[in-house]
């Protein structure tokens, strides 16, 4: 009972972030152990297979650095978000103008609010064998089709005994989330600033970031390398709009001789928060 209603659920989630954000064409969790737990109709095996593995190998080398929180990929004209939830990731697959914001306030409230009911529903149900399965499953459907972007979970019953009865829901930490972790593809910084110490970012990740984050103060950034090499470097926004939106980072030649990379290779980019 416990796998399959939480899979019911998770599915029911995806249709609904998919729902809420337009934009995004395909949608589906997996665990960290590389085991796809739902998707949308959309998103084949095969595609899902890779992606998995990818962020695997990504979430090993960034053990430095306390893990993935999440991280972008891009192509031409489509990106990547995918999103560290607990035990569990959920990947996002959307255009370019996909409301990154968005899915991530979805992905952070809904899953986890689901995971955690469908935990509470199967406990119960395993000392209360006379309650009726499908009605639990189709309150939770209820109930996952009228969030928007919170869970009500008051709505949802279990025969005569309402969700209040059963043991307490853990209050959220007040803690900071975890830096997220964006991939770039390595461009020059060429002119004046050359030979600086100080690299250039993606305006657009850097709102995100204060968007993330409020007044906090983000003057560096930590850059590594597939490799592991890793560096803490000041940073600004990209100059020229036209760069911005290209999964690009423009690295004077200092830092991509401490990092011991060149054009055209990958990195990760983290913000430090202050």
């Amino acid at each position: 009972m416990s796998n399959e209603l939480q899979a019911f659920a998770l599915r029911s989630t995806i249709s609904e972030i998919k729902k809420a954000c337009p934009d995004v064409s395909h949608a589906f969790i997996f665990t960290e152990d590389g085991l796809l737990q739902a998707a949308d109709d959309d998103t084949d095996e095969e595609t899902a297979a890779h992606i998995m593995k990818t962020v695997k190998a990504l979430s090993t080398k960034s053990n430095t650095i306390g893990g993935i929180e999440s991280v972008t990929f891009y192509t031409a004209n489509k990106q990547l978000n995918v999103f560290h939830l607990n035990d569990r990731y959920l990947g996002v697959v959307g255009s370019m103008e996909t409301d990154e914001k968005t899915s991530s306030d979805l992905a952070r409230i809904i899953v986890p609010t689901v995971i955690g009911l469908t935990e509470k529903i199967t406990e119960f149900l395993e000392t209360n064998a006379t309650v009726d399965e499908p009605k639990v499953q189709d309150e939770l459907n209820l109930a996952v089709k009228e969030t928007g972007t919170e869970l009500k979970a008051e709505e949802i019953t279990l025969e005569a005994v309402s969700l209040d009865e059963l043991s307490e829901t853990e209050e959220p930490q007040s803690q900071l989330p975890e830096p997220p972790v964006t991939q770039f593809m390595v461009e020059d910084l060429a002119g004046i600033f050359a030979l600086s110490d100080t690299l250039r970012i993606d305006s657009s990740v850097i709102l995100q970031w204060k968007d993330l984050y409020g007044e906090r103060k983000i003057s560096e950034v930590d850059v590594e390398t597939l490799n592991g090499t890793m560096a803490r470097c000041k940073f600004r926004p990209i100059k020229d709009s036209k760069h911005n939106g290209k999964g690009t980072i423009q690295l004077p030649q200092k830092i991509q001789r401490i990092l011991q990379t060149t054009k055209g290779e990958l990195v990760t980019v983290a913000p430090v928060i202050e």
